[in-house]
């Protein structure tokens, strides 16, 4: 680009070096800085005739979006219109994933400059230091993301649609107990605070957010069955659990424990009529509970470092492999349908139909033995 300097509403066109055209259209200064509009197409004239509207707009007083934002502040702008739109534990998990992952590698880039290559090294460096599935969340995100801010015009198009994104579908990679180990963890939670909340989880496969949103009212000690309707969003997720005596025991120690806390707290008690709140009766941060207690909790024991929700798979994987019906541990879970129950475990299924053959041999018998008791 050569010739005068432009001037505050007018606007050049030119040609970048992966052969896109680029209309530019000077907006002036705004919180003392020069600001400008760019435009974006394949071919010369697309982009001119952007530019001529564009220039219309602007000398109606048209407000364009800031050419300066950053992947970070947009994004953070995002977060605050999501909010109220998707349940809060999305939301948490949205905020974290933003927090953690996308601004420190390019939260500093111009949103509307960010390049398919920088993003695809984003891709790259995180799947190599991250589970699959923790990147395959980051490429929804900032897809969903990126699709508003091209419809807010922060953006020129949706580079996630430009680089290769993570497969759909993941291998399911998770650790569980052995039936000794399962054995030494309800052993090393007795006397714990919280041991009621880990027999749970265990003997159930309750996750993480049923657990720390039940409340009293949705336990029958009596019955040995509780309800969960609060955590979950779809029919099929709210449903009755039974419970073994050993949970129904664990639970009714800690109820007790928990009426002697509320009563020493005295006015400092907030009651929420949780199970499992912290010690002055307010929700449990799910942070603290890995951090403080679950992780430290297995480090004494000398048990491997699982995630919490593994509690739920080691469930799910010691009763199938105890032969309990499938159907029965996909009802148990939540689960809205057996093929679901059934793919995350294959690898016990696979077990169960070997043993349903040699079963069936016991059950009929071989040929020859048929055929034996036959000719006598």
């Amino acid at each position: 680009m050569t010739g005068r300097r432009r001037g505050q509403g007018e606007g050049s066109i030119y040609r970048r070096p992966d052969g896109r055209w680029v209309a530019v259209l000077d907006l002036g200064w705004r919180d003392g800085k020069r600001t400008r509009k760019y435009f974006y197409g394949r071919t010369r004239e697309q982009v001119a005739r952007r530019l001529a509207r564009g220039l219309a707009q602007h000398q109606q007083g048209y407000e364009f979006a800031n050419e300066q934002l950053t992947v970070e502040q947009f994004l953070g702008r995002w977060l605050e219109a999501k909010q109220g739109t998707v349940r809060s534990g999305t939301w948490t998990r949205y905020e974290q994933l933003v927090r953690l992952h996308v601004n420190p590698k390019i939260g500093k880039c111009r949103l509307a400059r960010l390049k398919p290559e920088q993003l695809q090294q984003f891709y790259s460096e995180l799947q190599a230091r991250r589970r699959p599935a923790t990147l395959l969340k980051v490429h929804r995100m900032l897809h969903s993301a990126f699709k508003l801010a091209v419809r807010w015009g922060a953006m020129p198009q949706n580079i996630t649609e430009l680089v290769i994104a993570p497969p759909t579908t993941q291998r399911h990679e998770f650790d569980t107990f052995t039936p000794e180990q399962a054995r030494l963890f309800l052993k090393a939670v007795q006397g714990d605070q919280l041991e009621a909340l880990y027999v749970l989880a265990i003997t159930t496969g309750m996750r993480q957010g049923e657990l720390l949103g039940l409340r009293w009212q949705d336990v029958d000690l009596e019955r040995r069955r509780l309800r969960l309707v609060r955590q979950l969003k779809n029919r099929q997720s709210r449903r009755a659990v039974l419970l073994p005596e050993l949970t129904a025991t664990a639970l009714v120690d800690h109820r007790d424990r928990q009426a002697a806390e509320r009563e020493r707290q005295g006015v400092l008690w907030e009651e929420h009529g949780l199970v499992f709140p912290n010690t002055v009766g307010r929700p449990l941060d799910p942070h603290n509970l890995r951090s403080r207690s679950f992780f430290p909790l297995l480090a004494r024991a000398g048990l491997p470092r699982l995630r919490f929700h593994d509690l739920r798979h080691s469930c799910a994987t010691l009763l199938l492999s105890e032969g309990v019906h499938p159907k029965i541990v996909s009802d148990l879970l939540g689960h809205s349908q057996i093929a679901i129950t059934l793919d995350l475990y294959s690898h016990v299924t696979a077990t169960m139909q070997a043993v349903a053959a040699e079963a069936m041999g016991r059950l009929l018998g071989s040929q020859h033995d048929t055929k034996a008791t036959e000719d006598d």
